[in-house]
């Protein structure tokens, strides 16, 4: 009898530590499950702002201008003298150091390319820039090429990117930005990558230039109209004469 009853306290016992293990086990897949739902629904590795996630970063950058002097010439055309001169223009508008130039040495024209110097340092010295602003230094080219002949400046410059990366599948699958409907990572980026190559001044992505004097006399007119009760458009002296255009009469 005693036998009895230790055997079936025995399988009781071992019964109890069945269920208790059970218990644990579904207790673990339970928080397992919790911990799989806060990852799901938590924040995106990445902001959602396109803005934010592919910044138009500023930065300085070169603008180059590159003349091919010929082997038999020594000096610019008329065309390259035109050019040399606008890119010293550009140069007092948007430059942020000197001017380096560019020479080489060991090409077919490197003879012809040295003598052209002085007649484009003359042009960006008539233009504005200072001669201790000018810097010239030599490379090495191919002896069997024609070398150009390089004016370099710096200049702020816009930029974002890189575009194209994409480091998840896009398609249907278990990541969690496609479960949330994120925008994917290389989304807008080449909305902004367009818009800093666009932009004319970079300075104006970080604040407004300043405001142009108002015309007094025309709004000091406008006023007193609508003062008055008058119309403020303006008033032509022939029924055509607001027209830009003749075409169609």
């Amino acid at each position: 009898m005693s036998k009895l009853r230790a055997m079936i306290t025995g399988r009781r016992r071992g019964a109890a530590f069945v269920v208790r293990a059970a218990l644990v086990a579904g207790y673990g897949l339970l928080v397992a499950g919790c911990n799989t739902d806060q990852k799901v629904a938590g924040v995106p590795d990445v902001p959602a702002d396109y803005r934010m996630r592919h910044p138009i970063t500023i930065t300085e950058g070169d603008r180059t201008l590159q003349l091919l002097i010929g082997s038999n010439r020594g000096t610019l055309t008329p065309m390259q003298r035109a050019q040399v001169l606008a890119f010293a223009q550009s140069w007092r508008g948007e430059a942020t150091g000197g001017v380096i130039i560019d020479i080489p040495t060991a090409s077919s024209n490197a003879h012809s390319s040295r003598d052209a110097l002085p007649e484009v340092k003359s042009i960006l010295a008539a233009s504005g820039v200072p001669q201790n602003g000018i810097l010239v230094r030599k490379y090495a080219a191919d002896p069997l090429t024609l070398a150009t002949l390089r004016i370099t400046y710096p200049k702020m410059v816009a930029q974002a990117g890189p575009c194209g990366v994409w480091p998840e599948d896009i398609g249907p699958s278990f990541n969690r930005d496609y479960f949330e409907n994120q925008p994917y990572f290389n989304y807008g980026c080449a909305t902004q990558r367009n818009l800093a190559a666009m932009v004319d001044n970079p300075a104006d992505l970080i604040q407004p230039r300043g405001e142009t004097p108002t015309d007094t006399m025309r709004r000091t007119t406008a006023l007193g109209k609508y003062q008055k009760g008058e119309s403020t458009a303006t008033q032509y002296p022939t029924i055509n004469g607001g027209r830009i255009s003749t075409l169609g009469q």
